[in-house]
C-alpha cells in the first residue's frame, strides 16, 4: 500500500511540474503554495497565472497548485532546490532557510505597505536576495502573506501577560518562536494544513495569521477570540530555486519575472480591500474582538531584537536599514 501511495505521489508531482504530455513547444511552469481556496495567496497567486498565460500564450503556460497540494512550505523549498517545482511563495518560513530573513520576524518593524516597498528596496534587493541565491534560492517578487492577529479558545489577548500559558500554533520559523516565548506563549511550529483540526481538538489553543488565512481556513468556526495585535507584517516572496530556474529560455524568464514584480500593485490593494472586508465579516460572527495594546508588546519583545542584531550577520545594520526606511527620503 505505501509503495502505491509514493507512485501516486510522485506521479502527482511529476504532472504538476510539466510531465503531464502537454505541447512539447510549451514550457510548463509549475506555482505551488500553501493558501486555501479565498485567501490572498490563492487570489494573487491565480491572477498571477493569467497574466502569465495570456502574455505568454503559445509560449508559456502557468499551473498553479494552492492548498499545500505539493506539501507545505518546507516541502516546496525543498522542491525547488530539487528542480522538481519552478515557483513557490514562501514566507515565514525563509528565516528558517536564511536567517537574515529574520528581520521579518520582528515585531512591528513593518508600518504599512507604503512602508514594507522601501524596505525592499533598501533591504531585500540589496541584503536579502543575494544571500538567498548563496543558499540556492532566487527571490523574483515580494509580494504578501500579510498583518498578523492572534486568534485562541481561551481568552481575549490584550497584552502579553495574556498569553501565558496558551499553546500557540506558529509557522516554522525560530524568530516567531523566539517571539512567543519571550511573551510568554507556549508555541509549537506546525504546517498551516494541519492548524484546524489542532485548533477543533484542543491541541493547540490559538495560532496567528493574517485575516485571509485566518477567514479562508475556516479558523474561526474553532476559536472564539480575535484580538487584533498586527504584532508582525509578514511579506511573501516569490521563489524559485536558481538550478532549475536557469534551464528555462531567458526571454521566458525575463517575461515572468517582469509580471511578477508588476503583480505587486495588485497584491497590496487587493490586501488592503480584504483586511477591511474580512474584518467585517468576522465581526458579524460570534467571535469576540479586541484591540490590543501594540506598545507593550513591542517593549516585551525588544530581547528579540537584542538576539537578532547580536547572533545574525549585519543583523544590527539590517535593523537600522529597515527602521530608517519608516521615514521617506526627502530631496534637496
Amino acid at each position: 500500500m505505501r509503495r502505491l501511495t509514493l507512485a501516486a505521489f510522485a506521479a502527482a508531482v511529476g504532472l504538476a511540474c510539466g510531465g503531464g504530455g502537454g505541447d512539447p513547444g510549451v514550457v510548463e511552469l509549475s506555482l505551488g503554495h500553501v493558501g486555501s481556496p479565498g485567501s490572498l495567496y490563492d487570489v494573487t497567486a491565480n491572477e498571477f497565472a493569467r497574466r502569465v498565460n495570456e502574455r505568454l500564450a503559445g509560449r508559456a503556460e502557468l499551473h498553479v497548485y494552492g492548498a499545500s497540494q505539493l506539501g507545505g512550505d518546507d516541502a516546496m523549498l525543498q522542491r525547488l532546490r530539487l528542480g522538481t517545482l519552478d515557483m513557490s511563495i514562501p514566507s515565514t518560513i525563509m528565516s528558517s532557510m536564511v536567517d537574515a530573513f529574520g528581520l521579518f520576524e520582528m515585531p512591528y518593524l513593518v508600518r504599512d505597505r507604503e512602508h514594507m516597498k522601501r524596505i525592499e528596496e533598501a533591504v531585500v534587493w540589496p541584503d536579502l536576495a543575494p544571500r538567498a541565491e548563496e543558499a540556492g534560492y532566487r527571490v523574483l517578487a515580494v509580494w504578501e502573506n500579510g498583518f498578523r492577529h492572534i486568534t485562541n479558545s481561551r481568552r481575549p489577548i490584550h497584552g502579553p501577560e495574556d498569553l501565558s500559558g496558551i499553546k500557540l500554533r506558529t509557522p516554522r520559523g525560530i524568530w516567531r518562536v523566539k517571539l512567543f516565548q519571550a511573551l510568554g506563549a507556549n508555541p509549537t511550529p506546525m504546517p498551516f494544513s494541519e492548524v484546524f483540526v489542532a485548533l477543533q481538538t484542543g491541541v493547540m489553543d490559538g495560532q496567528e495569521n493574517p485575516l485571509t488565512q485566518v477567514t479562508s481556513a475556516k479558523l474561526h468556526e474553532v476559536q472564539d477570540y480575535l484580538s487584533l495585535t498586527g504584532h508582525v507584517y509578514s511579506p511573501a516572496f516569490v521563489t524559485t530555486g536558481a538550478g532549475r530556474w536557469e534551464r528555462h529560455p531567458p526571454d521566458i524568464r525575463a517575461e515572468v519575472e517582469a509580471i511578477a514584480r508588476d503583480m505587486q500593485t495588485f497584491v497590496y490593494e487587493t490586501a488592503a480591500r480584504m483586511d477591511g472586508e474580512l474584518l467585517a465579516e468576522l465581526e458579524a460572527t460570534e467571535m469576540e474582538i479586541n484591540e490590543a495594546d501594540p506598545e507593550r508588546f513591542e517593549a516585551a519583545s525588544e530581547p528579540v531584537y537584542e538576539e537578532f542584531a547580536r547572533t545574525v550577520e549585519e543583523g544590527r545594520s539590517l535593523i537600522d536599514k529597515a527602521r530608517a526606511a519608516a521615514t521617506p527620503e526627502t530631496g534637496p
